[in-house]
């Protein structure tokens, strides 16, 4: 995309530029929005990686579905973490394994989705995740995790894998004592979430491969429907995400997509209960939402980004045929409308979760599991929730 602007752009800003500013022209030619320089000695921001590895065998439908329900509410809570007064980026991978439809000389593995923080993404590749019988190769998936992904960072990124699944951890030709090893000589934490009994998980050797990689062991019930609390402050917060769909400006060849996209996955958190609709919300109001590769607002945050490096044609209709200062104003005051929105939700997240959790019962699921272990081991590092 980072094409020099065509001579017809520059030809239809000139129309709007008089004769006593022809010596300006250059200058309203580019449409630096933010020209600042990166500052080479400026230290990374801290990155917490999840790599969700995903038993999608036959008898895992139950799981798939926590997953594709909670994902919203896994990723507030990480919202929510500190390290050194900064707030941690958040980065997801996802894979599957144990079904019959991957490739058997592969170990039954499939990457669903690399390290990303695009979280509109991440849900769609969940939401097309189904299952059938096959060979459920714990140490193959977790060392292929290991191998694909960049893992490389600060020491403070806190680097995790949650593998879950219900067959014996032992099955497959890489022994998941070396895989697991392997993950601990690389700072990744290994959790093992076993889809039964909790006792069954250890006789099947689930406690001892989070115990090879200092990671926990958890043991949940995959079949539980997820539960959800509605409060007084979801219709509000729902009818604010209708205003905050409307501060995006697409640009760019994927930017009508990634705009459908958004709709999409507000249709499928909607889909397992308005609750669901508002952590989606809540999600979406929050620093890990970035959509700078085909929102103009994001986009214009970055210090690197340069307006005059994107083609008229890849410009969103209502901007077509402005000059720098009106494009400069229209980025502007969506980013202002945002930032007011945003707050507003999260003004009413406050009163939401004080009121959830005078009700919410204890949860046996992936996202608690989950949850408990990364605050856990997140102290390690420094971590704090605010």
């Amino acid at each position: 995309m980072k094409i020099a602007i065509k001579m017809s752009f520059i030809a239809l800003m000139a129309l709007g530029i008089s004769a006593c500013n022809a010596n300006n022209k250059k200058e309203n030619d580019r449409y630096v929005i933010n020209t600042a320089t990166k500052d080479a000695h400026k230290p990374k921001k801290h990155s917490i990686k999840v790599a969700l590895l995903l038993d999608t065998s036959n008898s895992m439908d139950g799981l798939i579905d926590q997953a594709k329900a909670q994902l919203w509410q896994i990723v507030n809570e990480l919202s929510y973490a500190k390290c050194d007064d900064d707030k941690p980026n958040l980065q997801i991978a996802v894979y599957e394994y144990g079904n019959d439809n991957l490739n058997g000389s592969e170990g039954y593995i499939r990457q669903v989705i690399n390290f990303s923080d695009d979280l509109d993404e991440i849900s769609k590749q969940l939401f097309s995740l189904t299952t059938k019988g096959g060979n459920e190769y714990c140490g193959h998936v977790i060392n292929t995790a290991i191998d694909q992904l960049d893992w490389k960072g600060n020491k403070t990124d806190l680097r995790l894998i949650f593998i879950a699944g219900n067959e014996p951890f032992t099955q497959g030709k890489v022994n998941y004592k070396e895989a697991t090893k392997k993950a601990h000589n690389n700072d990744i934490t290994v959790n093992t979430i076993f889809c039964g009994d909790y006792n069954q998980g250890i006789s099947s050797y689930w406690k001892d491969g989070a115990d090879n990689a200092h990671g926990d062991y958890m043991a949940i019930n995959h079949n539980r429907e997820t539960y959800y609390v509605s409060s007084p402050y979801d219709d509000e917060i729902l009818e604010f995400n209708k205003k905050l769909n409307n501060t995006y400006v697409a640009y760019g060849n994927i930017g009508a997509s990634k705009m459908q996209l958004q709709a999409d996955q507000d249709s499928n958190a909607k889909e397992y209960s308005n609750a669901n609709a508002v952590s989606r919300t809540v999600s979406k109001s929050s620093h890990l939402y970035k959509n700078k590769s085909w929102d103009l607002v994001d986009a214009s945050d970055d210090e690197n980004f340069k307006l005059e490096e994107i083609e008229l044609s890849e410009l969103p209709s209502e901007l077509k045929g402005k000059n720098k200062t009106e494009i400069e104003k229209h980025i502007k005051q969506k980013k202002k409308e945002r930032e007011t929105i945003q707050q507003k939700i999260q003004e009413l997240n406050a009163k939401r979760k004080v009121f959830i959790s005078k009700q919410k019962s204890n949860n046996n699921g992936l996202e608690s599991a989950m949850i408990k272990a990364i605050k856990k081991q997140a102290k390690n590092k420094n971590y704090k929730w605010e």
